[in-house]
């Protein structure tokens, strides 16, 4: 974060999160899922660190991870993969075997509770935006409603589910924002994906992008287009405070 990226913002009247690699650590709950799938492919363990950077690539990604198909740019397979059956069957495998493990190990990231009560204390709505299907997101808020009672405070979750176009559209994002009568331009996004600034560009929000998030290698955020990159959540807190 430099200078010259904090000289001018914009005062929020909402923050909207990401939720997998940007809210929370959802990663830990995928790493048994997955190499469930691969033992009972017969595939050897995947490293942890291998699965953690296709998490917020979703579902399809994961499965086309644990049956080592390269990953693809059109999510979920076209009518011509050869593998769209096979892909189907797995991921709906892997998906049961995420729903044992979801919320086990799932954790808010270090300094982001306090960037929730910041935001709570300043009388500013916060909610949640993620392409995560909505059965797995509110059976993931629900285990963890005990362990994380600041999640209660969320003031709007919007998932796939409740919109035609999802991220990198700005759908849902209009969509969060007006359900909390906030205008767009008004509201501050975070996202560790290109898709999620793409989303919020267009939505006409402010960007951040969260680089301790699950990013990629051939991932490069400077070249994402976001208003600002942090480092971690107490960056965007100390943000909010200095304004």
């Amino acid at each position: 974060m430099t200078t010259s990226q904090t000289d001018s913002l914009p005062n929020p009247q909402a923050l909207l999160f990401d939720l997998d690699g940007t809210l929370m650590d959802t990663a830990p709950d995928f790493f048994p899922a997955v190499n469930t799938l691969r033992q009972e492919l017969g595939k050897p363990l995947l490293a942890e660190s291998t699965i953690r950077l296709q998490v917020s690539n979703g579902g399809w990604a994961l499965t086309r991870l644990a049956l080592d198909l390269p990953p693809v740019a059109s999510l979920p397979p076209v009518d011509d993969d050869e593998n769209k059956e096979l892909l189907i069957a797995q991921r709906q495998r892997l998906l049961d075997l995420y729903t044992i493990h979801l919320g086990e190990k799932s954790d808010l990231f270090a300094g982001t509770t306090e960037l929730l009560q910041a935001c709570n204390d300043g009388g500013l709505p916060w909610g949640i935006v993620t392409n995560k299907p909505r059965l797995y997101t509110e059976i993931l808020l629900e285990r963890l409603a005990d362990k994380l009672p600041i999640l209660a405070s969320c003031s709007v979750l919007v998932c796939p589910d409740d919109v035609a176009k999802t991220k990198p559209f700005p759908d849902p994002l209009f969509l969060a924002a007006k359900s909390i009568n906030v205008a767009p331009e008004n509201c501050w996004y975070l996202g560790d994906h290109l898709r999620d600034i793409e989303a919020g560009n267009a939505a006409n929000m402010f960007t951040i992008a969260t680089l301790y998030g699950y990013i990629e290698a051939s991932d490069d955020p400077a070249d994402w287009q976001a208003d600002l990159l942090v480092d971690s959540a107490l960056q965007v807190t100390q943000l909010l405070q200095s304004l």
